[in-house]
C-alpha cells in the first residue's frame, strides 16, 4: 500500500462495501502528487505532471522528427499519419479561420499547440500515467497566456495604439450615449474574460472527465464484494463508456483550444470597422 494516503489507488486498498468502511471518493487529493525530485515545501521540485509534460513533448517532437526526417514523395505510413494530422490543423483550422495568406506563418504554432494539448489530455487513459496534465490549471493558464501575449502584441502591431484600443473596446460612435458603458464591457470581456475562459474551458473539461473516470473506477473495486459484484459490473461498464467518451473529449478540447487561438489571431489581424 502507498505510504501517502492521498495517493492510494483503487486496487491498493482492501476496502469494499459491506466491510464497514466508507467509500474512498476521489477529491482534490486525487490531483496532488508528491515530488519525484526536490522538496514539496519549496518552489523547486519535479513531480508526476511535470514528468508527463516533459515526456509528452519528447514524444511529439520524436514522432514528427521520425516522420519527416527523410520525407518521401510517396509517403510511408508514419509520414502519412503525420501529414494527415498536420494538414488537418493547417487546412481545417488555420486556413478556415485566419485565411491561407495571413495564417500560413502561424501554422507551426497552432500545430504545436494542438498536438501538445492533445497529448497532455491523452495521458488520462494511458496505463500507469492515468492523469491528464491539463487537469492541473497551471498548464492551461500558461498555454492561454502564450496565446494572450501573441494576440495583444499582434493587435498593437497591426492597428497601432489607438486602433488596438478601438479593437479591444469595440468602439462604435453610432452607439451614442451608451458608448462608454459598451466600451467598458467590451474591454473587460476581451482582455480579461476571454483569456480566462480560454484556459478554464480546457482545465474544467479535463478535471471533470478525470474525476468521473476515477469515480467509476474506484466504485468498481469498492463494490466488488457479495451482492455488490453485480453493481461493480455495471460500474465497470461505465468505466469503459467513460474512457471512450474521454477519447472524444480529449481530441475535441485540443481542437477547441486551437480554434479559439486562431479566432484571437484573426481578430487581431482583422480591420476594425
Amino acid at each position: 500500500m502507498s505510504a501517502d494516503p492521498t495517493q492510494v489507488l483503487a486496487f491498493e486498498t482492501d476496502c469494499h462495501i459491506f466491510d464497514g468502511c466508507g467509500f474512498p471518493a476521489p477529491g482534490l487529493h486525487s490531483f496532488l502528487f508528491k515530488p519525484l525530485l526536490g522538496d514539496g515545501d519549496s518552489n523547486l521540485y519535479f513531480n508526476k505532471t511535470m514528468l508527463l509534460a516533459l515526456l509528452g513533448s519528447i514524444i511529439i517532437v520524436g514522432f514528427f522528427w521520425a516522420a519527416f526526417r527523410k520525407p518521401k514523395v510517396v509517403p510511408g505510413k508514419l509520414q502519412m499519419v503525420a501529414e494527415t494530422g498536420y494538414d488537418f490543423v493547417r487546412r481545417g483550422i488555420v486556413y478556415e479561420t485566419i485565411g491561407k495568406k495571413e495564417g500560413e506563418k502561424y501554422v507551426p504554432l497552432v500545430v504545436s499547440l494542438f498536438f501538445f494539448v492533445w497529448m497532455m489530455n491523452l495521458w488520462s487513459i494511458v496505463p500507469v500515467a492515468q492523469f491528464p496534465v491539463t487537469a492541473i490549471i497551471s498548464y492551461p493558464v500558461v498555454l492561454a497566456l502564450i496565446v494572450y501575449v501573441l494576440w495583444v502584441s499582434l493587435t498593437f502591431k497591426r492597428h497601432g495604439f489607438v486602433g488596438a484600443l478601438k479593437n479591444f473596446t469595440g468602439y462604435d460612435k453610432s452607439l451614442g450615449p451608451v458608448l462608454p458603458l459598451a466600451m467598458l464591457i467590451e474591454f473587460f470581456s476581451n482582455l480579461i474574460v476571454r483569456p480566462f475562459t480560454h484556459a478554464v474551458r480546457l482545465f474544467a473539461n479535463m478535471f471533470a472527465g478525470h474525476t468521473l473516470l476515477l469515480l467509476f473506477t474506484i466504485a468498481s473495486w469498492y463494490l466488488l464484494n457479495g451482492i455488490g459484484i453485480a453493481y461493480a459490473g455495471v460500474s465497470f461498464i461505465m468505466v469503459i463508456v467513460m474512457t471512450a467518451f474521454e477519447l472524444f473529449i480529449q481530441a475535441l478540447q485540443a481542437y477547441v483550444f486551437v480554434l479559439l487561438t486562431c479566432s484571437f489571431i484573426q481578430g487581431a489581424l482583422a480591420e476594425h470597422h
